[in-house]
């Protein structure tokens, strides 16, 4: 991330993909357990808000309309569905990274 991003700033954003189009709310941060930092968002996406998907926060970005990520929608769209209720597993966490082509 080129700027330090903080939680309590993410919570219920609107996160915006690379193209400028909606995804959908935060809805939980997670926070890198080496630096603590904000690392991944779940976004809350579909009719009413009902599933939430992961999003890197690699490259992201706060403007005034939300925060802008370095993905795109369809992308987002098509990630694996992670039980949001506890911490990522490292298999979760490596399968997210895969999908997203992420170091």
């Amino acid at each position: 991330m080129a700027t330090t991003l903080r939680p309590e700033e993410l919570i219920d954003n609107s996160v915006v993909d690379m193209e400028g189009r909606k995804i959908g709310k935060v809805g939980t941060v997670y926070l890198s357990d080496e630096s603590r930092q904000p690392e991944w968002v779940t976004v809350k996406t579909g009719l009413f808000g009902q599933k939430e998907s992961f999003v890197p926060l690699q490259g992201a970005y706060l403007e005034s309309d939300g925060i802008h990520v370095q993905t795109s929608k369809e992308k987002v769209s098509e990630a694996s569905r992670i039980d949001t209720d506890t911490d990522l597993s490292g298999e979760e966490s490596a399968e997210l990274y895969t999908h997203y082509n992420l170091p």
